[in-house]
């Protein structure tokens, strides 16, 4: 118990710090470098809690997928940062706010524990049923794919929607120039080739 109470306060430490540093970072590629670690401290804590299906599941889509697409489009986009800096000058008293609406949240639901520690088990859900033989990935599948089955197709809708979006507006119009044989072939020496008289000491 001892070790596992040490282990879910180094994961949670380093996510924490991780989360931090991903917002305070200057280099965008640091701030997705520390946004893989806090998602692999992540993925410690829910081995902790024994579900390590979330935890697969946050290594594989997560790290391997979005945040090493992420990685990518910072690094192979041209991304005017001065300008981004600007505009975060610009929103600041707006994060600000929103910041301290959700620090006053944290606050309220602390308060309310400290002062009723016991209260969170009036609330609390019923007890699960005992145990039936099957894993986590199954009973997981079982309740998205019953339950939570147009939850679930939504959710995929809006993450197709999105990715349509961010392909358009990083999509640019480059003009190509195309080979054309007629042209080239049809080409008179006369329409590129110049002939001049220069004298003998001038120059052209």
């Amino acid at each position: 118990m001892i070790i596992q109470g040490l282990a879910f306060y180094l994961f949670a430490a380093i996510a924490v710090v991780s989360g931090a540093m991903v917002i305070s970072a200057r280099n965008p590629v640091h701030s997705v470098l520390f946004l893989i670690l806090a998602f692999f401290n992540a993925a410690a804590l829910f081995v902790l809690m024994g579900a390590e299906f979330l935890a697969f599941i946050l290594v594989i889509v997560y790290v391997g997928a979005v945040a090493v697409l992420f990685l990518f489009v910072v690094m192979m986009l041209d991304i005017d940062f001065v300008e981004l800096r600007e505009g975060f000058l610009r929103y600041l008293p707006f994060g600000a706010l929103i910041g301290l609406i959700l620090l006053v949240e944290l606050l309220l639901v602390i308060g309310a524990w400290l002062v009723v520690p016991d209260g969170a088990a009036v609330t609390q859900a019923p007890a699960p049923p005992p145990d039936s033989g099957i894993s986590n990935t199954e009973a997981i599948g079982l309740l998205l794919y019953t339950d939570y089955a147009l939850a679930f197709q939504l959710a995929g809708l809006i993450l197709l929607v999105a990715m349509i979006g961010a392909i358009v507006l990083t999509l640019r119009q480059r003009p190509v120039r195309r080979q054309r044989i007629a042209d080239q072939v049809n080409r008179r020496p006369e329409d590129v080739l110049v002939v001049r008289s220069i004298d003998r000491g001038e120059g052209v």
